[in-house]
C-alpha cells in the first residue's frame, strides 16, 4: 500500500479499512471513479437505494483534496450570493441550487450521526468577519439574503465578531450556525465504511487507465480489472488527469496550503474561538483559522509559488497567522501540507454532461466538504434514473476554458495585486 499524505488529518484520524485493488472482470449498476467525498457520498446513497455499486480509487480513500483541506463544513457559495444565483439561473433553477447549498452542512452532520462516524465533528458555526467597510456592506447583504431563505444566519457587529473569534480589527460580519468543523480524513473513512456496509464494493490503488463506451454502457479498465456499467460517475474533481483531457481544461486547478501548530496553551485557547467555530474572512487573500480537537491552530491559503514553495510557504503562512491573531508566541509549526482544488469559472457547483451514462461533478470552489457530499446524493439520484436536467445542480456540456494553459495560472499571478488591495483596505479609516 502507498503511504498516506503527510497531513494533520491523516496523522490523527482513526485507522481506516484497507480495500483491495480491483482485479478480474465484473459488472455493476453504477461505477464511481474517485474515493473522495463526492464519490463516497454517491456510492453510499446509491447502495442504500439498492444499486450494485463499485468504487475505484487510484490511491487511497481521502488521498486527494478530500483529505487535504481545513475541515470546514460551510453551506453557502464562496463568491456568489443567493440573489445572484437566481438572476443567473432563473427563479426555479436558482431556488433549487440555493436549497442545495443551504441543506448541505445539515446533510453532512446527519450522516455523521446516522453512521456513528468518529471524526471530531462539531456543528458549531462558521463566521465570516469583514475586513473593510465595503466588505461589511456586502457581507450584511449576503447574510440578509440567506436569512430570507430561512437559514440560521445572524449579522454580527464589531464587538460580537471580537467576542466570538478573539480577533481584533474586523468591522463586523455574520455567522451561519448550521456550519461546523470535522476531521475530513476521519469523515471520509467513516463514509467508506458506511458505503461498504450498505453493499458497495470499494477498491483502492486501482487507477482507471481507460474508459470507453461499450454498447449502452461503459467499460473501465485498470491494470488488472475490467468493469462494465451502464452509468459512470467521475468523482475525481481536480485529479481527472489524462482520462478526459477536455474535462481537465474546464476548471482552474488551485494549489492551497494548510498548516497546523503545536497545541496552544489553555489561556490563549480560551480567548480564540471559545465556541469552536471556524473563520474565513472577506480578504481577497483569504485568512482562515480554526482549532482541531487537540487545540492545534489551523490556517491556510494561497501564496507565491516557485522554487522551494513547499518549504517556504508554510512558514510564511505561520508568520501571517501570528500577526493576524496577535500571537507573538504562537507555538511552532507542526504540520504542513497542500492540495489541489478545482474552481469553476462561475464559482458555482456544476455537473458535466459528458455523454449518455457518463457525468462528472464539480462542487468545491472553496466549499468542498458540504457541497460534494450533497452533490453525491444528487448523483445517486441520477444513477437511479433521474435525468440530469431534474437535479438541483446545473448540468452543462464540457466547455474547455480558452487559453487554459495560460489562464490556469491567473489566480497565482494576480495574488500580489490581491495582497496590495487588502493592505490598502486595512489602512482605510
Amino acid at each position: 500500500m502507498n503511504a498516506d499524505p503527510a497531513t494533520l488529518w491523516h496523522a490523527t484520524a482513526a485507522a481506516g479499512t484497507r480495500y483491495p485493488a480491483a482485479c478480474g472482470e465484473s459488472e455493476t449498476d453504477l461505477l464511481v471513479i474517485g474515493g473522495g467525498f463526492a464519490g463516497l457520498s454517491a456510492a453510499l446513497h446509491a447502495a442504500e437505494a439498492g444499486l450494485r455499486v463499485t468504487l475505484l480509487e487510484a490511491e487511497r480513500i481521502a488521498w486527494g483534496a478530500s483529505g487535504r483541506n481545513a475541515g470546514f463544513v460551510v453551506p453557502n457559495f464562496a463568491k456568489v450570493d443567493p440573489e445572484a444565483v437566481v438572476a443567473r439561473l432563473g427563479p426555479d433553477r436558482g431556488a433549487a441550487l440555493n436549497r442545495f447549498a443551504a441543506e448541505s452542512a445539515d446533510l453532512v452532520f446527519d450522516l455523521i450521526r446516522r453512521h456513528s462516524i468518529a471524526c471530531d465533528a462539531c456543528q458549531s458555526g462558521w463566521i465570516q468577519p469583514a475586513h473593510s467597510a465595503e466588505a461589511l456592506a456586502r457581507s450584511q447583504s449576503r447574510a440578509r439574503q440567506w436569512q430570507a431563505l430561512g437559514r440560521p444566519v445572524e449579522i454580527l457587529d464589531r464587538a460580537a465578531v471580537e467576542e466570538l473569534t478573539g480577533a481584533i480589527g474586523y468591522r463586523g460580519g455574520w455567522i451561519d450556525r448550521s456550519a461546523g468543523v470535522l476531521n475530513p480524513v476521519g469523515f471520509a473513512r467513516g463514509l467508506a465504511r458506511a458505503a461498504s456496509a450498505a453493499g458497495a464494493t470499494l477498491h483502492e490503488e486501482s487507477p482507471v487507465i481507460s474508459l470507453v463506451q461499450q454498447g449502452a454502457g461503459w467499460l473501465a479498465a485498470t491494470g488488472a480489472a475490467r468493469i462494465s456499467a451502464p452509468r459512470v460517475v467521475l468523482a475525481t474533481n481536480a485529479h481527472v488527469g489524462g482520462l478526459l483531457p477536455g474535462l481537465a481544461r474546464s476548471f482552474f486547478p488551485l494549489k492551497v496550503f494548510q498548516i497546523a501548530t503545536e497545541p496552544l496553551p489553555a489561556s490563549v485557547r480560551h480567548r480564540l474561538l471559545p465556541g469552536d467555530q471556524c473563520v474565513s474572512d472577506t480578504r481577497r487573500n483569504l485568512f482562515t483559522f480554526r482549532f482541531d480537537a487537540d487545540n492545534r491552530l489551523i490556517t491556510g491559503g494561497m501564496h507565491f509559488l516557485g522554487p522551494g514553495a513547499d518549504r517556504r510557504v508554510p512558514h510564511a503562512i505561520h508568520r501571517r497567522m501570528a500577526r493576524m491573531l496577535g500571537l507573538p508566541d504562537l507555538p511552532p509549526l507542526a504540520h504542513a501540507w497542500s492540495g489541489i482544488a478545482s474552481v469553476m469559472p462561475d464559482f458555482l457547483p456544476a455537473l458535466a454532461d459528458i455523454a449518455p451514462g457518463l457525468t462528472a461533478g464539480f462542487a468545491c470552489n472553496g466549499r468542498g466538504i458540504a457541497m460534494t457530499i450533497r452533490l453525491g446524493r444528487e448523483l445517486a439520484q441520477w444513477a437511479q434514473g433521474a435525468p440530469l436536467a431534474d437535479l438541483s445542480v446545473p448540468s452543462r456540456k464540457i466547455s474547455p476554458i480558452v487559453l487554459h494553459g495560460l489562464m490556469q495560472h491567473a489566480p497565482q499571478a494576480l495574488l500580489p495585486v490581491s495582497i496590495l488591495r487588502d493592505r490598502l483596505d486595512d489602512r482605510k479609516p
